[in-house]
């Protein structure tokens, strides 16, 4: 029998689904029998940016993160309704999930990190274990009374994951009872400076080379006004709806994705998100980034930039509304005079392989 591993996937963006993503290719590349289940409404042309062989692809998702217009403009009263109907209706999830494993025989769940996925494990009777920098009821608690008992919900499922892969630039997770700090995930550069230099006839050097990504969602109103006053510099992007400049780079070649980028870059403009802070992390990669003050884990992920990554923190005013001369002054050192593990795929990785050696003893 193959090892069969349910990976399920919060449906937000899609920052969640790449660095699952990220490690569920690990895990294929190390042991390529696993039978890779992806639970997610992401795309598949998505995941198939980072895994390279066979997975299937269950396109369901059970939590729905944030109801965004774009990365950065939240609605509240839409997302608490949406969470009240999945709470009403986590029965019958349960149930056709329950089903679902059972007839494809899966051995383990790995989520990232929708919390009925511990209540499917259990009526599956699998273990379930968990990934991820922070866990949804830290955001909803944030948001005001309103929300306390959706999050009170949220939290008493996370408390039966069996497993947490805490990832870095965390908050505490302390729905979780059994914590296992690991290093940073997410995906690596697939092309070498030469070819990405000459398949895109990028020629600024590296200095003046700048990728801006703000997520699935992008944003509505980024200032490309700005760029003009920088003609020697070439910019790049994944947004499709960005005008058309002399020196922005639009990218629409979708095997393409922003870390593939990221060495020939001097740095990242982006919103808080763990992904594109991870990835730039991992590549020493200076990051500039905007604050946000109505999403609790924001504070966490520019905390965890400032101590283990050259930075540049701005305010929405400054990002919107100034005229971008943060691109002539020098990112920040990080504040920690230590290092970060930088292996979280890997680890991660061996734990489920060493889970699936054992369970066949």
């Amino acid at each position: 029998m193959r090892p069969t591993l349910y990976i399920a996937v919060t449906n937000h963006g899609f920052g969640h689904a790449t660095r699952t993503a990220a490690v569920a290719a690990t895990i294929q590349k190390l042991c390529p029998e696993v039978l890779l289940i992806l639970t997610t409404s992401a795309p598949r042309w998505l995941l198939e940016c980072y895994i390279n062989g066979d997975f299937i692809h269950r396109p369901r998702s059970y939590d729905l993160g944030v109801v965004q217009a774009d990365s950065l403009k939240m609605d509240k009263l839409a997302t608490l309704a949406k969470l009240q109907e999945i709470q009403s209706n986590q029965q019958a999830i349960i149930e056709a999930e329950v089903n679902f494993i059972s007839q494809n025989r899966v051995d383990l769940i790995l989520a990232d990190v929708p919390f009925l996925a511990t209540e499917i494990a259990k009526a599956a009777g699998i273990p379930c274990w968990m990934m991820s920098n922070f866990g949804w009821d830290l955001i909803y608690r944030n948001w005001g009374s309103e929300f306390t008992a959706i999050a009170d919900w949220i939290g008493g499922c996370y408390s039966k994951c069996d497993r947490l892969f805490r990832l870095p630039f965390n908050e505490p997770m302390s729905a979780f009872p059994n914590i296992v700090d690991t290093g940073l995930t997410g995906g690596d550069p697939r092309f070498t400076k030469e070819e990405l230099r000459t398949s895109w006839g990028i020629e600024t050097p590296v200095e003046k080379t700048i990728l801006l990504t703000f997520g699935g969602l992008g944003l509505q109103a980024i200032p490309y006004h700005n760029l003009q006053q920088y003609p020697d510099w070439q910019f790049i992007t994944f947004d499709a709806s960005a005008p058309d400049l002399p020196n922005l780079l639009k990218i629409a070649d979708k095997k393409c994705r922003p870390v593939d980028f990221m060495p020939i870059c001097s740095r990242v403009v982006s919103k808080p998100g763990y992904g594109t802070f991870a990835e730039a992390t991992k590549l020493d990669l200076p990051i500039v980034s905007i604050t946000r003050d109505d999403f609790a884990e924001a504070a966490f992920l520019l905390e965890g930039i400032k101590n283990y990554n050259q930075h540049q923190i701005l305010t929405p005013d400054e990002f919107f509304h100034g005229n971008w001369e943060f691109l002539q002054d020098t990112p920040k050192a990080p504040l920690s005079g230590g290092t970060i593990a930088k292996n979280g795929n890997e680890a991660i990785a061996h734990a489920v392989l060493e889970y699936f050696r054992e369970k066949t003893l």
